[in-house]
Parts: structure tokens; sequence; C-alpha cells
């Protein structure tokens, strides 16, 4: 038997034990960390909170001696709750795979951790655990960090301003949002129904607007909308699974999403055209 398969029901402290080699690192851990969050990639699992377990080891450089008993100089377990906490609230996460990589990552970026254990399960569905294991290291897994492309989010409040938008943004990498105005919709008497509606009536002004210019592509996810930027492409957000997946939700029309977007994506600009000024914390620009 291996040394992976003798442990793998057993505890992550266990797992680290059995990888540690001949000259071990010091390791700290939280143990069954439960947590009620909203997760899951399945229709009924939206709007239910589930119990989700957490068992995190990570192995950290050694502590600098004297240690003089200050808590500046070691990493603390305060800090591997935080990563959850933060991850959780970041946005709604259909998978615990995707889950176990951000705490991963998150905790790796600390300086003193040089590899992280993250076991996550969901305790609530039958008789039986369902869960993940993973192992990161920060030499192998830890991303460099690079300069965020310096792009601006354009909002069009119909979609004969696409040439404006494009011509003000001078070659920036460029987000639209697309107004939802003039498209015929379903109503529905359920508010959450009919917020569902209304953010795919977006997504099909965006996919008009798309054919107007080879340029532009339509992306619905904060991947997409990295990789875009990235490589400088021009982007027509479709909105309802960015939104649907927010830590809270976002409320409001199209122009109140595009403010939205704006922050969250740290724009350095928000380009307004054929709307009213809003308030944003980020700059704001009418093209009128």
């Amino acid at each position: 038997m291996t040394v992976d398969t003798s442990t793998a029901f057993a505890h992550p402290e266990q797992r680290a034990a059995a990888m540690a080699g001949a000259d071990p690192l010091d390791r700290i851990s939280v143990r069954d960390y439960v947590v009620e969050v909203e997760i899951g990639a399945f229709a009924q699992e939206r709007g239910l909170l589930q119990k989700v377990r957490f068992n995190i080891v990570v192995e950290v450089a050694p502590v600098p001696q004297p240690l003089d008993d200050d808590v500046d100089l070691i990493l603390s377990y305060d800090r591997l709750t935080e990563a959850v906490t933060h991850e959780l609230q970041a946005e709604r996460i259909n998978l615990l795979e995707t889950l176990a990589e951000r705490v991963a990552l998150r905790i790796l970026a600390e300086p003193q951790a040089l590899r992280a254990f993250v076991r996550i399960e969901k305790v609530d569905r039958g008789p039986y655990d369902l869960g993940v294991e993973i192992v990161r290291s920060k030499a192998a897994d830890v991303p460099q960090a690079s300069a965020a492309p310096r792009h601006v989010v354009g909002y069009l409040a119909a979609p004969d301003r696409l040439a404006d938008v494009i011509a003000a943004a001078a070659g920036a990498p460029l987000i639209l949002v697309v107004a939802d105005e003039g498209y015929a919709r379903p109503s529905s008497p359920d508010a959450q129904a009919q917020r569902r509606i209304d953010l795919l009536a977006m997504e099909q002004a965006a996919w008009a607007v798309a054919g107007q210019d080879a340029r532009c592509f339509v992306v619905a996810t904060r991947t997409e909308l990295d990789w875009a930027l990235r490589n400088e492409q021009i982007s027509l957000w479709a909105p309802a699974r960015m939104v649907a997946d927010a830590v809270p939700p976002p409320q409001g029309d199209a122009l109140a999403l595009a403010v939205w977007l704006s922050e969250q994506m740290q724009a350095v600009e928000l380009l307004v055209a054929g709307a009213a000024v809003p308030l944003a914390t980020v700059p704001v620009r009418a093209l009128d």
C-alpha cells in the first residue's frame, strides 16, 4: 500500500506527516471547522444552506528565533479560517473543488505558508459525507503577480452607441454593459424569476450588439472576463451568472449593474453613453 493510499481517508494531518520527508516542516491546522453556506451546481441547491466542514493543514517555514512569544512572527490560525470566510463571501461557488483551490491559494499567499492540505466535505447530503481534498505547494502553485490590465467598462443605453464607446476607450481593454430597454420579455409574479428574466434580456441585448462588430465577444464569467482583458478583447457582458453567484447579489437596472461590474473589476473608468452619470467609486465619464 502506498503512502497516499494508506492516508486517503485519514485526517490531512496524517497525510501531511506521511509526505513530510526526512526533514519535516512545522505544521498548523484547523480541524472540523463547520459553516453553513449556499453552495452547489444543481438548481435545488440554490437558496439552500448546507453544512460544509473544513479540515486544513499548512506546512510553514521555520519561525525566526528568538520567537519571544510574539504572535506577529507566526502564521495565525485565524488566517486559515479567514481564508475560508473570504472565499465564501466573494461569490457563490458551485464546486467544492473550486472552493478548495481558492482557499489553498489564499493561504499560500501568506509569507510563512509553504504547503496547504485542504479537505472540504458536505455533511448534509445523506448518511455519508461528500468531499474533496487537495494539496498545493507555494513553489508550484502560487502564480506570480502581474500588473492588472488598465481596462474600462462602458455602458450603452442604446445599441447605436457602440462605436462611440469603443472610440472613447482609446484602445484600452473594454467590457461593455448593454441596457435591456426595448426587448420584449415575459413577466412573472415571482420577483426572483422576474430578475432572471430581466438579466436574460440584457444578455439578448449583448448578443444583438455583438453582431455589429466582429471584435466583440459575449462573455459570462469572471474567468472569461479576466482572459479577455489580458488579451485586450472587447467583451459584451452577459450578467446572469455573475449576478446570481455574487454575495450578496447586486440589485438595480443595467446602469446600476455597470457600476457594480466596474467596481468589481477595478476598472480605471466607467464610460456612460446615453444615460445620466451615476454615483460610483471609479471615475465616470459621460459621452453625451
